[in-house]
């Protein structure tokens, strides 16, 4: 669906409006909501800025989202500290060296495009990752990082107005998601911690999000950010969550 935008621009509404008008957008042309890209699509972005083309999540949020890998680079000062983008086995190598300057034991890896927590994977040490990516078992790239079991974790999500935050966790595995068996309840964030966010998502140019936060004491990072996520577990209604971000976009529609 296309509409017409006071100042005579076009505003695409959805990706099939978007697959047949690609190549007619220009300058001041606006796309809203997250564009659906396979991973060997993801060059349309950079043509797409390009050309001038606006987009609403911006590029580098729809980007960030699609790639963990990506996060750990782009997010690196919020996050853990040692959390590593892997992207061969130099990268790998480079990693065991660091790790055990570090005394880093226990490790974790997290696939690149998985989510709900099934892509994470505990490891006893970081020589066991090196094996298994060495010998084509572990794919790259994929995002290495420190295993902290004393944590634990808060989603929170931010449409505009709206805050939400409950803390996750699973008594019977490390990973605290909701879709792994984790369990949630509602909780009220620190300051600083609703800066982080706000931090975060300054960075990437998120309009909106959903935010994983690792805490352990008085300290907390970044575990994951992205557009969208699962409510399992939220106080906010499908339709209400809904209503939100199509009042989101139609108010970014309405400054075109």
């Amino acid at each position: 669906m296309t509409t017409p935008a006071p100042s005579g621009t076009l505003v695409v509404r959805d990706n099939d409006t978007l697959g047949r008008e690609f190549h007619n957008l220009g300058p001041a042309d606006l796309v809203l909501g997250r564009i659906r890209l396979k991973p060997s699509e993801e060059f349309m972005l950079l043509d797409l800025l390009e050309r001038g083309v606006r987009l609403f999540p911006s590029a580098l949020a729809q980007q960030a989202c699609r790639s963990k890998v990506f996060q750990a680079l782009l997010f690196a000062p919020f996050m853990l500290p040692h959390t590593l983008g892997i992207h061969d086995r130099h990268d790998m190598l480079a990693a065991v060296n660091l790790y055990d300057r570090k005394k880093i034991s226990r490790v974790i890896t997290k696939l690149d495009r998985k989510n709900a927590g099934l892509g994470i994977h505990l490891w006893a040490g970081v020589e066991d990752v090196y094996n298994q990516a060495s010998l084509g078992i572990l794919p790259f790239p994929f995002v290495l990082q420190p295993f902290r079991p004393d944590s634990h974790d808060i989603r929170v999500i931010i449409l505009a107005d709206y805050l939400e935050a409950y803390e996750r966790d699973n008594p019977h595995n490390f990973r605290n998601n909701l879709h792994c068996g984790g369990r949630s309840r509602p909780c009220e964030l620190m300051p600083e911690q609703l800066q982080l966010c706000r931090n975060v998502m300054a960075r990437g140019k998120f309009p909106y999000a959903h935010l994983d936060l690792m805490v352990k004491g008085s300290e907390t990072f970044l575990a994951e950010i992205n557009l969208r996520g699962g409510i399992r577990g939220a106080k906010i209604t499908p339709a209400e969550y809904k209503g939100r971000i199509e009042a989101i976009h139609d108010r970014a529609a309405s400054l075109t």
